[in-house]
């Protein structure tokens, strides 16, 4: 049977996304409030001013970039925006029954639902790992392979830059996390003046925040504060403002559909080449990488989309001689294994 979906899924799935944004902004943004455009460094963003009537004065809400036509088009349609949940949920059983998408266990997709609703990703933070992965079957019309496998680990990357230019937060993050799970505790590091980095909870649930780390290898390992996500900091990696440049939207198929936002797959399956290449020992999680990395290959060949992962490998490559190394040696070591479609799409453009 083709893994490929039919038409009328991926219909839906744009669909959902839509409704599920829609929601989105009835849950964030008071019908009595308004919405003004504010000039940060020559680009234009949306923000949202709460009414005042009858409260304290409320600082503005970051909503978005002004040139963001999903964005701009709910800014002008705001006051018809009305929540259709029943519709959604429908939506998100057939996806999940019918097309065989995959959907989170519950203590993990009240999470990201809690994650989402606090503001987390309308702040330009990104799902990123096996979370990440497992939402691609919506993105490319595919049903991948391993998604299946429930993991508790929730990983979210957001640019320092991105984190101090949007001048808005959301509530304590552990405050949130405790909403799911009141067993959620920090999980202190030796570095930890900026803030804490990674969250436990019961059962093996985890939450960790990540930035990229574009300066010098001595700042490895010192969190760096993220100051939109409510106290949290960021572990700083390399490798990882590759990763999550310009974010695609996604919906995880979980009650009425999460809005979130996801590395670009084709990006995604590069990086995951990369850190293969850079775990220590010989445990399984390398191998776990490069099979994620192919399988998205193989959704790429599939849907006639492979010279966008042929585009991003040659974007990785032009960053440096550790790159060029890095790639190289991961395709050597996926051939022997007979993950053979990264070569394929390579070969193919």
């Amino acid at each position: 049977m083709t893994r490929e979906l039919d038409l009328a899924y991926t219909t839906m799935v744009a669909e959902l996304l839509d409704r599920v944004l829609d929601a989105q902004f009835d849950a964030d943004f008071d019908e009595t409030g308004l919405f003004r455009k504010r000039k940060v460094n020559d680009r234009s963003y949306w923000y949202y001013k709460p009414s005042e009537r009858g409260t304290a004065a409320q600082p503005d809400k970051y909503v978005g970039p002004a040139d963001d036509p999903a964005i701009a088009k709910r800014v002008s349609q705001f006051a018809a925006i009305k929540d259709d949940y029943q519709r959604r949920r429908k939506l998100v059983s057939t996806l999940t029954r019918e097309a065989r998408l995959f959907s989170p266990d519950k203590k993990v997709g009240d999470l990201i639902e809690a994650l989402w609703k606090a503001g987390v990703f309308r702040l330009r933070a990104c799902l990123v790992g096996t979370v990440a992965y497992q939402a691609y079957g919506a993105v490319l019309g595919y049903r991948l392979a391993g998604t299946a496998m429930q993991t508790g680990d929730i990983d979210i990357a957001q640019f320092r830059a991105t984190s101090v230019a949007v001048e808005d937060s959301i509530p304590p993050i552990l405050e949130i996390l405790q909403t799911v799970d009141a067993k959620f505790r920090p999980v202190p590091g030796l570095r930890d003046e900026k803030g804490i980095t990674r969250f436990a909870g019961r059962n093996g649930l985890r939450v960790e925040f990540l930035t990229p780390n574009q300066g010098s290898d001595d700042r490895m390992g010192r969190p760096v504060s993220l100051p939109a996500l409510g106290g949290a900091a960021g572990e700083p990696l390399r490798f990882l403002d590759y990763l999550i440049h310009d974010p695609v939207r996604t919906v995880i198929l979980y009650k009425g559909g999460i809005p979130v936002l996801v590395p670009q797959p084709q990006r995604f399956a590069v990086h995951k080449m990369i850190v293969a290449t850079r775990r220590s020992g010989s445990g399984s999680k390398d191998l776990k990488d490069l099979r994620q990395a192919n399988s998205i290959a193989t959704a790429l060949l599939a849907t006639g989309r492979h010279a966008g992962l042929t585009e991003a490998f040659h974007v990785a490559e032009k960053r440096g001689p550790h790159w060029r190394e890095a790639l190289a040696k991961a395709r050597k070591r996926m051939q022997p294994l007979g993950l053979n479609d990264v070569e394929k799409c390579l070969n193919a453009s």
